[in-house]
């Protein structure tokens, strides 16, 4: 499972928008891994912003 898809899935199964901190607290995964994550899956308008520097994914 790629760094991306191990993302989407704890933001999935958490249900709520969150941060790379919280994603790496919940992941264990390396925070500049995460941010990398995060900036490929907002390039492919996976993960929208409800709430300032927060995450989730775009089709729940």
């Amino acid at each position: 499972m790629s760094v991306k898809e191990k993302v989407l899935e704890i933001m999935k199964a958490e249900g709520r928008p969150l941060s790379a901190g919280e994603v790496e607290k919940l992941s264990g995964l390396d925070r500049k891994e995460i941010d990398n994550a995060f900036k490929e899956l907002k390039k492919e308008n996976a993960i929208v912003s409800p709430v300032r520097c927060k995450w989730e994914p775009a089709n729940k």
